[in-house]
């Protein structure tokens, strides 16, 4: 990925070496053509041509790709989403909702967040920041709520600005070794004008004329209509490994972890400034337990609005963490996500191979209707200088063995070769030169209300970008999509598998 403001090089994370196909795949083929030649060989020709028919389409679901994925894959996602639902895996309830005891502090959070515990790190500027610790990915994290004008109405030479920002940003977080991840959510949501309703109760004056308080109502019934509010959100995490030894030496547990995640996030906030961001603000557990409800309950956010501005939570912590989930997630269905009168649709957004421009995602947090809340989620991680070293050499021989073997046996070379071999040159030149190497995912997902058609502003999002992205519905997997594309907790990248990056 270049720091210019066209980001070419991009690649699928796992390549096949054998004509395509991964090691799993080539020895299931290979497995799967030995009674055909056993059969050939003992001269019983109509048993090895329906060994042929029946071995063939076995193979064809291994190797033929359907929407992202072999079918093989298909049927066995489709057999364990089936016995979730039939044995009632997949719905959740709040213990809350269903009359069980709770603590405060402790999240109740379906899926993928169960996995996630979020303890209060010592005091950073005055706050208690609320730290994600990740369990089964072994991560430690803080997440911040910008403040940001948005780059819609940027000129090209200022998104090639931020783009050379962004890529220093990344490139240096990686020299630093500390911070790995970076993810960075945004929601696009109708504004449901509770700030200002706010805001013209305090500061309206008594005494004001009748025609200019109707003339402002007008006003504001009129800009409600039309105004969206953008939520952006920073999360940043370290691995367990990166901070067990000097949270040793500060002093070990949750605080040692906490006192030497604060260093990197010091060095990250004027990165974030200069990417636009007027403010950066780190969440303690009430805002993190807000952020994340809002997340399944859009229609929550004009009432803890209202609470945090007019002091009337109840408690002086605000949100507890224990209600900070959803209330109720029925059974996912194949192809959308239900939450607390809510319905979600979610996407991985795939990038052309020829590259893209700085904000050229910005359609898609494009709303088409006042109920809808449209989100991006863009996940980086930057991967160490000796992983990154190590898959550029090994991508540029893979390249460089198709390209001979193709010549020697007389096969042209197409065009997808020769920009898979340029591409893997290139990366390589760029991190001999001290650049870094960037894992990266992009998810994007609309919510409505459930009475809604949720399938018309699937196909309205769907329109909205075609022709320059492609985007591949997670079906079978819209609860964790839901959660890698709007809930801001760094959750979106798979673990690297060393060998098959």
């Amino acid at each position: 990925m270049t720091t210019t403001r066209v980001y070419r090089g991009f690649r699928r994370e796992s390549t096949g070496w054998i004509f395509g196909l991964t090691g799993p795949r080539a020895i299931a083929v290979a497995v799967l053509a030995v009674p055909v030649v056993w059969a050939i060989s003992a001269g019983r020709w109509w048993t090895a041509l329906v060994l042929a028919l029946v071995c063939g389409a076995l193979a064809a679901l291994v190797i033929v790709p359907v929407r992202g994925r072999p079918a093989a894959r298909w049927l066995v996602d489709w057999v364990l989403h089936q016995v979730g639902v039939a044995f009632g895996w997949s719905r959740w309830q709040s213990r809350a909702a269903a009359g069980l005891p709770v603590s405060a502090d402790e999240p109740d959070l379906p899926g993928v967040l169960s996995r996630i515990t979020m303890p209060d790190g010592l005091p950073h500027r005055g706050r208690r920041v609320c730290l994600l610790h990740d369990t089964a990915d072994g991560r430690w994290g803080a997440t911040a709520r910008l403040v940001h004008t948005g780059v819609g109405l940027t000129s090209a030479e200022v998104r090639e600005m931020l783009a050379s920002r962004l890529g220093t940003m990344l490139r240096s977080l990686g020299q630093r070794g500390v911070i790995s991840r970076v993810s960075v959510v945004v929601r696009s949501v109708p504004d449901d004008g509770t700030e200002d309703a706010i805001y013209r109760d305090r500061h309206q004056a008594p005494d004001a004329p009748e025609l200019a308080i109707a003339a402002t109502d007008e006003l504001s019934r009129i800009v409600g209509r039309a105004s969206v509010r953008h939520e952006v959100y920073v999360t940043v995490s370290a691995t367990e490994e990166a901070l067990r030894r000097p949270a040793r030496a500060a002093g070990g547990g949750v605080d040692g972890r906490a006192a030497v995640l604060y260093r990197a996030l010091d060095g990250i906030e004027d990165p974030l400034r200069s990417l636009g961001a007027s403010s950066v603000q780190w969440l303690t557990g009430a805002d993190m337990a807000e952020a994340i409800r809002t997340s399944f309950a859009p229609q929550a956010s004009a009432v803890l609005t209202a609470a945090r501005l007019t002091g009337t939570a109840g408690d002086d912590r605000g949100l507890p963490l224990a209600a900070a989930g959803a209330t109720q997630a029925p059974s996912p269905d194949r192809r959308a996500y239900h939450h607390d009168g809510s319905t979600s649709v979610s996407y991985s957004v795939l990038m052309p191979p020829t590259g893209t421009t700085f904000g050229a995602l910005g359609p898609l947090l494009v709303t088409r209707s006042p109920s809808e809340r449209r989100t991006l989620a863009i996940h980086y991680e930057i991967l160490p200088p000796a992983a990154a070293s190590r898959d550029v050499r090994r991508q540029r021989f893979a390249a460089g063995l198709a390209h001979e073997l193709k010549a020697r046996r007389g096969f042209v070379r197409s065009a997808t070769d020769s920009r898979l071999a340029r591409t893997a040159g290139a990366q390589e030149q760029a991190v001999d030169a001290g650049h870094a190497l960037v894992r990266y995912a992009v998810c994007a997902s609309i919510t409505v209300p459930s009475n809604e058609s949720i399938e018309d502003h699937a196909a309205r999002m769907e329109s909205d970008i075609a022709g320059r992205f492609r985007l591949l519905r997670l079906e079978l997997a819209q609860d964790s999509g839901f959660v890698a594309a709007c809930v801001p907790v760094g959750v979106g990248l798979p673990r690297v598998r060393e060998g098959l990056l």
